[in-house]
């Protein structure tokens, strides 16, 4: 069974680094071999909202790599639809880290792709993704208004295109998910763990927890994080369908996990609330993209901060393409609706300003 290492702190650099020391992480790789680090960059957000993995947790993997004597070492991701994923690399540090260390970054919105069979149906994977020897994941354990929680088989949406991406929201996220991480499994995760959000992808209401994960099995890691943020398997419907289609186990027995130090205040998390359900009890759903969904929440998060009023009747997502709807649709799929909220995605701003219009 495949062992999970913990750590707390608060310096992503040196807690990576101590967890891939810890894990003998140099003994996995084949000497020469191409390494590509994977981590999540949905969009533009900081670190420390919760949205995107620390700096330090790159700079950390890669001085651990090269000190080991690697040098075929790049950065891939290709953030969120609507989102670019250059911008975002340079709003969390990602240039700075890829110029001291002299490694190269692709943004996989640029890459070519190759289709490639999976356990749900064919698939069109990002070369850059495909052709490395070893994929190490980077992913952030938080909170996502559809999935309820995204880490490492949804990091792994990242090495797609947009075109596929947005097929995986039509067809509800679920399987294709665990398709795509039964065909492409990383050989190593690590688990930026340290102010992940714990309601909304796009972050904005961090929760510090200072804690850091290592693992070989990205299905085994999900259910631990579903562990730590208090939720059921059943809750995340795609960590199960990725087991039963051989991505990885769920199973996490105490003498898998390996704690290398103890928390200094003891945080955990707690379970997360009920906030996304509450806001969104007037919202019609059908194979919306995050994206959109996730500027929709964050609106009426801001909206019920503020005291705004909502309106009754909110539609949103592909399956309202080219269809009539009473109330308020959400991007240009929805523009059926009676009232609709132009972009794909719209802002969140922009939805707001619709609010009462």
């Amino acid at each position: 069974m495949s062992k999970i290492y913990e750590i707390y702190g608060t310096d992503a650099h040196e807690m990576t680094f101590a967890l891939m020391q810890a894990a003998h992480a140099a003994d996995m790789i084949p000497s020469g071999a191409s390494i590509a680090l994977k981590p999540n960059l949905v969009t533009s957000g900081t670190p420390e909202s919760g949205a995107t993995t620390h700096p330090g947790v790159l700079s950390g993997c890669i001085e651990y790599l090269q000190k080991n004597n690697f040098s075929d070492i790049r950065v891939i991701e290709g953030s969120w639809l609507g989102a670019q994923t250059e911008r975002a690399m340079r709003a969390c540090g990602y240039d700075k880290v890829c110029e001291k260390y002299k490694i190269p970054f692709y943004d996989l919105k640029k890459d070519k792709t190759r289709e490639i069979n999976t356990k749900l149906r064919p698939m069109e994977i990002c070369c850059q993704a495909l052709d490395t020897d070893f994929l190490i994941n980077l992913p952030v354990l938080k909170g996502h208004c559809q999935t309820a929680m995204t880490c490492a088989l949804k990091n792994l949406k990242g090495c797609l295109p947009d075109r596929e991406k947005r097929r995986f929201h039509s067809e509800g996220l679920m399987k294709p998910i665990a398709a795509l991480g039964a065909f492409l499994k990383p050989a190593l995760t690590i688990v930026d763990s340290i102010c992940g959000d714990l309601n909304f992808e796009e972050g904005g209401n961090p929760i510090q927890t200072n804690r850091m994960l290592l693992g070989t099995d990205p299905v085994q890691i999900d259910a631990y994080g579903c562990r730590l943020m208090g939720l059921n398997l059943s809750d995340v419907p795609y960590i199960k369908i990725a087991e039963h289609w051989g991505a990885g186990s769920t199973q996490v027995k105490d003498e898998d996990l390996i704690l290398l130090n103890q928390p200094e205040e003891g945080k955990n998390y707690t379970n997360p609330s009920g906030l996304v359900k509450r806001l969104t009890k007037n919202v019609q759903a059908d194979s919306e993209c995050s994206a959109c969904y996730a500027a929709l929440v964050r609106a009426l998060y801001l909206a019920d901060e503020e005291g705004i009023s909502v309106p009754k009747k909110i539609v949103i997502g592909q399956g309202f393409r080219g269809k009539k709807s009473d109330g308020l649709g959400i991007g240009n799929c929805c523009q059926g609706a009676s009232r609709f909220v132009k972009g794909c995605p719209p802002t969140a701003g922009e939805i707001l300003k619709n609010f009462n219009g």
